[in-house]
């Protein structure tokens, strides 16, 4: 084993060589909908002004509002989605739709609940002040305003906002393609009953799942048995067409472990060990310009793994700002013991109350009881160093979903 290998380096530092490689991609142009939930690359600014003409708020009749009549002769009726080039003379209204420009000369809208008709006439009932129910051209968007900043990310109100100014397509930093590896002899497909001493693929399912949550669909999606040659084949397949390849198993110290060795011979490892629980066997490295994360093939450390590195490296390469979930401090509803050596992160239920939060662990903590991660929202951080946590003791808790309220 090299002196790399056997390094075993805190959480922070892992984060640190992580956040240094795993930069924002290049923008690049996308469709709108394609940029749903992309963060934009550049500041946007409106070259157009919104509405470009004035327009009614309400249906009703367009008039001159300083002519003072209460009598006046409806000439036209405008709808909205055509100008019809009227000119509005005093003494006369036009019928208007609401979102129609208003002819020429109207500065002015009289709901239509607020007159009385006669024939070809309408009687206005109360006083008509100049402007009102009147959308004034650039009220919403004035051309050049500055719309959206560089960094925002783009949900449903963003991509209608650049729609509403004729933007089709706008530069973004693209999500990263990630293609994802499953590895070992004993793994078999879901749909397969097991032989003694296997299991189902689950990793294939939860991980891929993880992906599909940030909206990523990996680019690949293979597993290879625990033999170098085909590790070593997969991953350059890999490669070729993803950002960032994600592996899980392969790199305990285990002579069939494959993933590590390969690594070692196709890329350069970042680090191999790190002091956490679960997922100390955790893999950081580079294949030319791919980064890789191999995860232990435990389903809970595989899990946990992705969540602590994974995901906040994968919001960092789309140009994300907030990498991480949030974190509160939660008060112990039971007493927990963990051995000190390694930070490690239990699963637990977090409930927020009058008096703050309170969290529960999920019971057995095994980084092979996949049980322990369902209906968790949160990950209890206990550091190193302190075995002992008693009932009403305070500790970091990473909210991976809201907390419930009881």
């Amino acid at each position: 084993m090299s002196a790399q290998e056997r390094e075993m380096i805190q959480v922070e530092e892992a984060w640190r060589r992580i956040e240094a490689k795993a930069v924002p991609l290049p923008p690049r142009q996308a469709a709108l909908l394609e940029a749903l939930g992309c963060i934009l690359a550049q500041d946007i600014f409106a070259a157009e002004d919104v509405p470009a003409v004035p327009s009614s708020t309400m249906d009703g009749f367009a008039v001159l509002a300083a002519d003072g009549s209460t009598r006046r002769r409806v000439v036209a009726e405008q709808r909205a989605g055509l100008a019809l080039g009227l000119r509005l003379e005093p003494e006369t209204a036009v019928r208007i739709m609401t979102g129609a420009p208003l002819p020429e000369g109207a500065d002015a809208v009289v709901p239509v609940e607020e007159v009385r008709g006669e024939g070809d006439f309408i009687v206005v009932e109360g006083p008509v002040r100049q402007g009102q129910y009147v959308r004034a051209r650039g009220s919403d968007i004035a051309a050049g305003q500055l719309l959206l900043r560089a960094g925002t990310e783009l949900g449903p109100a963003e991509l209608g906002l650049l729609a509403a100014v004729g933007l089709t397509h706008v530069p973004v930093h693209p999500w990263p393609r990630v293609a994802l590896i499953t590895t070992g002899d004993e793994v078999v497909p879901v749909e397969c009953a097991p032989a003694p001493g296997q299991v189902r693929n689950s990793n294939a399912v939860a991980l891929q799942a993880a992906l599909l949550q940030l909206g990523l669909q990996p680019t690949m999606l293979r597993h290879v048995p625990d033999d170098l040659e085909q590790t070593e084949e997969a991953l350059l397949a890999a490669a070729s067409v993803a950002d960032v390849i994600l592996t899980s198993g392969g790199v305990s110290m285990g002579e069939r472990d494959r993933v590590r060795d390969a690594l070692n011979r196709l890329g350069q490892v970042h680090f191999s060990r790190v002091a956490v629980r679960p997922g100390k066997p955790l893999t950081f490295a580079s294949i030319g310009a791919t980064l890789v994360f191999a995860v232990p093939g435990n389903p809970v450390s595989s899990l946990v793994s992705f969540e602590l590195f994974v995901r906040p490296a994968l919001r960092r390469m789309a140009g994300h700002r907030r990498l991480f979930r949030p974190q509160v401090m939660a008060r112990l509803e039971h007493p927990i013991r963990h051995e000190p050596d390694r930070t490690e992160f239990q699963r637990a239920i977090v409930q927020k109350r009058e008096d703050g939060y309170w969290a529960r662990t999920t019971g057995p903590q095994s980084s092979s009881r996949l049980l322990s991660l369902v209906g968790a929202n949160a990950l209890l951080r206990l550091p190193a160093g302190v075995a002992e946590f008693p009932h009403g003791a305070a500790v970091s808790a990473l909210l991976v979903d809201q907390p419930e309220v009881p």
